[in-house]
């Protein structure tokens, strides 16, 4: 076989290998060979530096597959810190509206109660909305928090030390449906005062859509205050 030939067949075992490999072992295959031309290599020489060229691909399939595992990490713990922040946002929010501290809008019921109502028939119908699910309550513009009491007696209610006229409304956010079967049940607070208390009126009526106001207590004990 002339040299020619040899030659000749270089080449096109070179033009073959370059097509399997594409287009990034073209680009390095011209940049390792220089000015010198493909021609000019021997047969051993084209074998070492295609060797050359499928280890260096090689790697940078490792790299690629390594940075791509990196991304996929960073990705899933940037969604890890989203979901956690989003927790701690949700709990904080939930401890807000605990406190009363933020003002509240929603679907829940208005109770509007009438007649001699006790102090103690008006806080067994706070406790029971709240065992219902109410997410916040009010007693007319009043924000009832954990720690409030209606006081008083029949007829002289007040809560939070505002007194309470010979009618007032509590207002509860949360499932309608709920509240209102809470109260309104076999055994509920309206079926109970009407038994036991013939003058007391209480009528419960879903709304679509209430505000509360928030809290204007301080959450810091007045003997815990800084003097001046």
């Amino acid at each position: 076989m002339t040299t020619g030939m040899r030659s000749r067949r270089a080449q096109l075992s070179i033009g073959f290998v370059a097509l399997v490999l594409g287009f990034l072992s073209i680009v390095q295959l011209r940049a390792q060979a220089g000015g010198t031309g493909l021609a000019n290599l021997s047969s051993q020489d084209l074998t070492t530096l295609i060797a050359n060229l499928n280890q260096r691909n090689a790697q940078l399939s490792t790299e690629v597959s390594t940075l791509q595992a990196q991304a996929r990490d960073l990705q899933a713990a940037r969604t890890l810190g989203v979901s956690a922040i989003g927790g701690l946002q949700n709990d904080l929010q939930g401890l807000r509206l605990w406190a009363g501290l933020d003002p509240v809008q929603g679907r829940g019921v208005a109770v509007d109660c009438s007649g001699p109502m006790t102090a103690g028939d008006a806080n067994d119908l706070l406790n029971e909305l709240r065992l219902a699910g109410a997410e916040a309550l009010a007693i007319d513009q009043v924000r009832v928090v954990a720690s409030t009491v209606v006081a008083g007696p029949a007829g002289g209610l007040s809560v939070e030390n505002v007194p309470l006229g010979a009618t007032f409304r509590v207002s509860a956010v949360g499932n309608p449906v709920n509240l209102t079967a809470a109260l309104t049940r076999i055994g509920g607070i309206v079926s109970r005062l009407q038994v036991t208390s013939p003058g007391v009126q209480l009528v419960v009526t879903p709304e679509n859509s209430l505000t509360l106001p928030a809290t204007d207590r301080s959450l810091v004990p007045a003997d815990a205050q800084p003097r001046l």
